[in-house]
C-alpha cells in the first residue's frame, strides 16, 4: 500500500480530524498520477524591501522571491518521488511540489519535497533542498479551522561544506503553514507565514485553489 510522507510520520488519530476534502491532498499520490491545483494567492512576499537582496539568493534556488504582490495566479503539481542524503538515506518517499507564480514581471516557480524522517516531517526547500525545516504536524478539532492542517517548524538546518548545520533556536525563523476547506466556497485555503525572532513577518503567501489527482497525461 502507497502511503504520502504525512501518512507515514502523523499518527493516524491526528489525521483522522483532517477534513474530509483536505485528504486527498495530504494522501498518498499513485504512481503514474500527478496532484494538480489552480487558484490566486492573495497575496505573495514581503513589503519589506530592504529584505530583498537577500531573497534574490533564495530565488536562484527557487525558494522565495523578492517581490509583493496581490491577486497573483497560481498552479501547484504534486509528484512522488524519492529523496535522500548520504548513504542509507536515498529513496525516502516523498512528494515535490511545483508552485508557479505569475508575477507581472513572469512566472517563478517555488520548489520543494517533503519526506517523512525519524523525527517528523522534513521539508527540503529549493532545487537542492540546501534548506531544510523540520516540522510538527496538528490538527484542529475544533474552531474556525476545525478539519485544518497545521504544520509548524520546529529547526531549521542548512547544508553547507558538506555537513548539516543547525540554526539555534533564538535567531531561526520559524514557519507556520496552514491547509484548510472552505465548504461554503468550495475551496482549499493555505496560508504560509515565515517569522523570526525580533524581526517579525519576513515572507508571507496565502490564497485559494482546486486541487485534484489525475493520471499524469490528462489535463
Amino acid at each position: 500500500m502507497v502511503r504520502s510522507p504525512y501518512e507515514l510520520s502523523t499518527p493516524a488519530d491526528v489525521l483522522a480530524g483532517l477534513h474530509p476534502r483536505l485528504r486527498t491532498y495530504f494522501g498518498a499520490v499513485p504512481p503514474g498520477h500527478v496532484g494538480r491545483g489552480t487558484g490566486v494567492f492573495d497575496v505573495v512576499g514581503t513589503p519589506r524591501r530592504w529584505l530583498w537582496p537577500v531573497l534574490v539568493w533564495f530565488a536562484r534556488d527557487a525558494v522565495m522571491f523578492p517581490v509583493w504582490e496581490q491577486d497573483v495566479p497560481f498552479t501547484v503539481e504534486n509528484r512522488p518521488v524519492r529523496v535522500g542524503r548520504g548513504p542509507g538515506t536515498q529513496g525516502h518517499v516523498a512528494v515535490r511540489a511545483h508552485r508557479t507564480f505569475r508575477f507581472r514581471a513572469g512566472d517563478r516557480t517555488m520548489v520543494d519535497a517533503i519526506t517523512a524522517g525519524p523525527d517528523g516531517l522534513v521539508d527540503h526547500l529549493g532545487r537542492h533542498g540546501r534548506v531544510s525545516a523540520l516540522l510538527r504536524a496538528e490538527v484542529d478539532p475544533d474552531g474556525p479551522d476545525a478539519g485544518a492542517l497545521r504544520l509548524v517548524s520546529t529547526r531549521v538546518t542548512f547544508r553547507a561544506l558538506g555537513r548539516e548545520w543547525g540554526l539555534p533556536a533564538a535567531v531561526a525563523p520559524r514557519v507556520t503553514l496552514v491547509e484548510r476547506f472552505d465548504d461554503d466556497a468550495d475551496l482549499q485555503r493555505v496560508s504560509l507565514v515565515l517569522r523570526a525572532p525580533i524581526v517579525g513577518t519576513l515572507y508571507r503567501y496565502e490564497g485559494a485553489f482546486r486541487y485534484a489527482v489525475v493520471p499524469e497525461g490528462e489535463r
